[in-house]
């Protein structure tokens, strides 16, 4: 039976009365709806008209803000400027020195511009993108250096009325068709012949394979698993070398990408977490079920990125060595990947 708003509110209520600390994601599962569902409950929440293009571009004029992407096992935050967009279709791109994202539209459908008062003179206020599953996609919030007044405005020029939110079920993981099925020697031929790691992606559709099941077939050498926890050694190693990185992880709906260095590495019960200034990582290691390095051409010799992947075969993170285009990835960070453990001495 649907529950009204009001009684969905007063149950998250009671939640964090009892644990104050409870995220609105994990209070949602509790309750048997999506995050979606319960953000439409929120009565300091008011829904916006799903036009994408008007609503980006409107981000640029809140100035500094904190661009938040997730999954289950990572949090991605950044701070900076929301600028640089550019839409085609249903991919967007944001292209800025901070806030670096892929975007890709056909997965948004729910959005809301959402209040709350924490203390007597702070207000956390936020923009919340959500999928059909009513699953968070991206969320935008304010800093004390964004601008309250641009916020109201997009508020008010976008807002509509909120319609029962129809939730689909999440589809079962797609299943791997056999590796006798795959034409192995079409894809290690396709793969050697990349000149670009943005053609990856269409390597794997053409040959029908999974991320990891390609990183199983892969050419002699191209891709090896390491430890589960490999990336905490390696983020400290990053921190210690100052070798600059980049962090990509994200959804089916938003790929965020850090650039740069990292610096405060620390963990937290299961959560291993990056602690910057304008970069937040929050990683969730038990949720870890495989780590691959993978060796792929491009445009400037090989690329070599770590891959963390959870029980169902979902991206969860991946590295690479920070790298401008036309130049050649860092030996700096090649010698650090070269530094984790073959898991079980198996090099693909």
């Amino acid at each position: 039976m649907e529950r009204a708003p009001e009684a969905l509110w007063q149950a998250f209520a009671t939640l964090k009365r009892d644990m104050p600390q409870m995220r609105i994601r994990d209070a949602a599962r509790q309750l048997a709806i999506s995050e979606a569902e319960l953000v439409a409950a929120d009565p300091d929440a008011v829904a916006l008209k799903a036009d994408w293009p008007t609503l980006l571009m409107a981000m640029r004029t809140l100035g500094p803000v904190m661009a938040l992407t997730r999954n289950e096992a990572c949090v991605h935050e950044k701070i900076g400027l929301y600028d640089n967009i550019s839409i085609n279709g249903n991919m967007g791109l944001a292209l800025n020195p901070e806030i670096d994202l892929r975007l890709f539209l056909s997965h948004w459908k729910y959005v809301f511009a959402v209040e709350h008062r924490q203390t007597d003179d702070k207000v956390q206020r936020s923009i919340q993108v959500f999928d059909r599953y009513g699953e968070a996609i991206h969320k935008i919030f304010l800093t004390p250096q964004s601008d309250v007044s641009a916020f109201n405005s997009v508020k008010q020029d976008l807002q509509t009325t909120l319609l029962p939110l129809v939730i689909d079920t999440v589809p079962a993981s797609s299943v791997e068709l056999p590796d006798d099925a795959i034409d192995v020697v079409g894809l290690r031929a396709g793969w050697l012949a990349l000149k670009d790691v943005h053609d990856f992606h269409g390597l794997l559709t053409q040959h029908k394979v999974s991320r990891q099941q390609a990183f199983r077939l892969a050419p002699e050498g191209h891709a090896w698993t390491v430890a589960k926890d490999a990336i905490e050694p390696l983020l400290h190693r990053a921190s210690e070398t100052e070798t600059p990185i980049m962090v990509f992880a994200g959804n089916r709906g938003c790929i965020q990408i850090h650039t740069g260095p990292v610096h405060r590495v620390e963990r937290l019960g299961p959560w291993l977490n990056v602690l910057d200034p304008n970069f937040n990582l929050h990683l969730r290691t038990d949720l870890i079920q495989e780590a691959w390095v993978v060796k792929k051409p491009g445009d400037c010799g090989m690329l070599t990125s770590l891959e963390l992947f959870d029980a169902h075969g979902q991206s969860i993170v991946t590295l690479f060595g920070e790298r401008k285009p036309g130049k050649p990835e860092l030996a700096s960070w090649v010698k650090l990947v070269s530094e984790l453990a073959v898991e079980d001495g198996d090099v693909a």
